[in-house]
C-alpha cells in the first residue's frame, strides 16, 4: 500500500507542477523559450533584426520585411531526454505594400504521463486496467499584424495571445494577453523593441475534480486545487544591431538585446529590487546570403555556491543555416536555461516563401 501511495504522490508532483496556483512571478513560462533556430542559436539576440515569419513571435514590426507574399515556418524539439516536445507553427500573409498579418501556434507538452488515482478498485485490490494516460499541455495562438509608418525606417506591430493550458480533464485555463512591437533603421544601424504582455497577461484556472480524485488527494496529503488567477506582467526587450559586408560574399552582424524585467530582482547579471536587467548577444556570420553561422550568449546568472561564494554564469548557443532558393534549413544546439543540469537539444525548424508576387523592401 505504501508504493501505491508514492505512486501516486509521484502523479500528484507531476500535475501540480504544470498549474500555477495564483502565482505572479513565473507564469506562462513556456513562451520564454523561443521559436524558430536562427534566434535559438543567437541565444535569442534578435527584437532588432528578425525580418521573417517568426516575428510574430519575438517582433511583430519586423513582419513588413517579407520578402514574399505568404510565408510558412516550422518548428520542433524535445526537452529531458525527449519527456516534454516542443512545437512551433506560423503563417504570415501580406495585405498590402505597408501592412501584414501572421498566425503563430505553440505547444509544450508532457504526453502519456501515468493516472494511478483509479489503481484500486471498490475492493482495495491492485488493477492495472484501471490505469490510464493524460497529457500536461500548453498552448498560445498569437495573431499579429505589422504596419509601415509615414516615418521612414519606422515599422510597429502587436500580437494578440490567446492562451490555453490544460492537466488531462483535471483543470486548464484561459489566458489572454497583449503584445507591442517596433523597429526603425538609422543608416546602417538596427532598433528594435518588443513589450511583451503589455498590459499583463492573465490565466483564469478552474478544475474539475470528482468525489474520488479529492480522496485520494486527501489520503495522500495532496493539497487540493481550487480556482485561481495567475498574471504574467510586463517585460521590456530593446535590441541595436550592425550588419557589415565584405566584397559581397561576406557579411557578419551582431546584435545586443536587454530584457527588462519589472516583477523583482531576479538573479541575472544587473538585479534590483524595482527592475532586473538581462543582456543578450547574438553573431550571424553569412556567406552570399547561403550558409550562415551564428553563435549567441546570454541567461546571465549571478548565483552562490555551496561555499557561500558568489558565482556568475552563463549559456552559450551556436547555430548554422542554409538557404536554397525560397526554403531555409536552420540548426541550434541550445538549451532552456538550466546550466546546472546542461540539457542541451537539437533544434530544427524550416521556413518556405512563397513568392507569387516577391515585394521589395
Amino acid at each position: 500500500m505504501n508504493g501505491i501511495k508514492k505512486s501516486v504522490q509521484t502523479f500528484m508532483l507531476v500535475v501540480l507542477s504544470s498549474i500555477a496556483w495564483g502565482q505572479v512571478k513565473y507564469s506562462n513560462e513556456f513562451l520564454q523559450i523561443g521559436v524558430g533556430a536562427r534566434a535559438l542559436g543567437m541565444s535569442n539576440a534578435t527584437v532588432a533584426t528578425v525580418n521573417d515569419v517568426t516575428s510574430g513571435y519575438w517582433n511583430p514590426a519586423g513582419l513588413l520585411h517579407l520578402k514574399s507574399n505568404i510565408e510558412v515556418a516550422a518548428m520542433h524539439s524535445e526537452y529531458f531526454a525527449g519527456i516534454a516536445k516542443y512545437d512551433y507553427g506560423s503563417i504570415a500573409a501580406r495585405i498590402d505594400s505597408s501592412s501584414v498579418a501572421s498566425l503563430s501556434v505553440v505547444r509544450f507538452a508532457i504526453d502519456d504521463i501515468p493516472n494511478t488515482i483509479q489503481l484500486l478498485d471498490a475492493n482495495g485490490n491492485i488493477d492495472y486496467d484501471r490505469i490510464s494516460t493524460f497529457s500536461a499541455a500548453d498552448y498560445a495562438f498569437l495573431f499579429s499584424y505589422a504596419k509601415q509608418l509615414k516615418i521612414p525606417g519606422l515599422r510597429v506591430g502587436g500580437s494578440a495571445k490567446v492562451i490555453r493550458r490544460t492537466v488531462g480533464d483535471f483543470g486548464g485555463a484561459w489566458g489572454f494577453g497583449l503584445d507591442a512591437g517596433a523597429q526603425y533603421d538609422y543608416k546602417k544601424w538596427k532598433f528594435g523593441a518588443m513589450f511583451r504582455d503589455v498590459t499583463s497577461t492573465f490565466n483564469a484556472w478552474s478544475y474539475n475534480l470528482d468525489a474520488q480524485t479529492k480522496a485520494v488527494f486527501q489520503q495522500t496529503g495532496n493539497k487540493i486545487p481550487e480556482n485561481s488567477v495567475e498574471v504574467t506582467l510586463p517585460k521590456l526587450i530593446l535590441g541595436a544591431a550592425r550588419k557589415v559586408e565584405f566584397k559581397q560574399k561576406f557579411s557578419i552582424m551582431g546584435e545586443l538585446d536587454l530584457v527588462t524585467t519589472f516583477d523583482g530582482k531576479r538573479n541575472v547579471l544587473i538585479g534590483t529590487n524595482i527592475a532586473s536587467f538581462d543582456p543578450r548577444l547574438g553573431i550571424e556570420a553569412g556567406y552570399k546570403d547561403f550558409v550562415f553561422l551564428r553563435v549567441g550568449v546570454g541567461d546571465f546568472q549571478t548565483m552562490t555556491d555551496i561555499s557561500g561564494q558568489t558565482i556568475h554564469t552563463f549559456q552559450p548557443n551556436i547555430g548554422v543555416g542554409v538557404k536554397i532558393k525560397s526554403l531555409t534549413l536552420d540548426y541550434a544546439l541550445t538549451d532552456i536555461g538550466d546550466q546546472s543540469v546542461a540539457l542541451y537539444s537539437n533544434v530544427f525548424s524550416l521556413k518556405l516563401d512563397i513568392n507569387k508576387h516577391p515585394h521589395k523592401q
